[in-house]
Parts: structure tokens; sequence; C-alpha cells
């Protein structure tokens, strides 16, 4: 399995909405997407983009309280579902087997994963990884953002 790895500068929220779409057109079945960043790095902003960029039409909420959001993708030719796991607060990984996350991993789905080093051991290998940072404190919308492709 070969990396590819790629830095992006996203300098507003507009570019991080580009990008989310950019992405979003070259996803696979069954496509795993580590998020990773400190709090308040634009994990969550950049998820609510990327499904947005899926053709999804309801509100899309960070799953925060309910560990998982499923959103079904009507339009879309590659993924049938999209789930979105925003593990900050999972207080173990073993809970992930209490929800069923095997359940979530199908060929007709793409899963979204916040905090995935919460779930260590209880999660597949990435596809996709996202390291997301401020690169500048004094432009709180500016980002830098190590991507990294892990190809078959």
């Amino acid at each position: 399995m070969g990396t590819i790895e790629e830095r992006k500068l996203l300098v507003n929220e507009q570019a991080t909405a580009e990008f989310a779409h950019s992405l979003s057109l070259q996803l696979r079945k069954g496509e795993i997407i580590y998020l990773n960043g400190k709090l308040g790095s634009g994990k969550t902003t950049f998820s609510r983009y990327l499904l947005q960029s899926l053709q999804v039409k309801e509100r899309i909420l960070s799953p925060t309280y309910g560990l998982v959001h499923s959103y079904e993708l009507n339009n879309n030719q590659t993924l049938s579902y999209m789930h979105h796991f925003d593990l900050y607060r999972l207080a173990d990984p073993e809970e992930l087997e209490y929800l069923g996350i095997r359940d979530y991993f199908q060929p007709n789905a793409g899963v979204l994963i916040e905090w995935p080093e919460k779930g260590k051991g209880f999660l597949p290998a990435p596809t996709l990884e996202l390291w997301l940072s401020h690169s500048n404190h004094s432009l709180p919308q500016q980002r830098d953002v190590l991507v990294r492709f892990h190809k078959d």
C-alpha cells in the first residue's frame, strides 16, 4: 500500500469549503477518513463542508454527544451513506463495540472520524487522513492541512 502526502494552506473558510468539495469528488467506496487536530482546528467545519458537497440536504450537526450521525446520500454514484463520528467524548475505546462500530464500515458507505486516536484498537486503518492546525494565530480562519492518501 502506497502513501501520498500533500500539504495545503487554507486561507479562509471559503478555501476550506473548496478543498472539502474537491476531496468529495475523489471519494471511493468504503472510504475511511481520519480527521486529526486539536480542539478548534476546523475538523467539524471541514466535515460539514464535505457532507454538503456530497449533497446532504438535512441539517448537519456535530455528533459530539451522540458520537455518530449517519447521512443517506441519494445523489451520489459512489457512496450510499456517510457516517460521521466524533469520538471526543469517548471515555473508553471499548465503548465502540457497544455502539456496533463494525456495522458502519460497509462497502457502500464512507466513514468520517474526528478524534480517531480515541478509538485506537477498535477502528480499521484509514484510507485518507487529514491533520488540521492553525497556521497563523493572528488569522484565525487560516489552516494548515496535511493530507495523507493511503492507496492500495
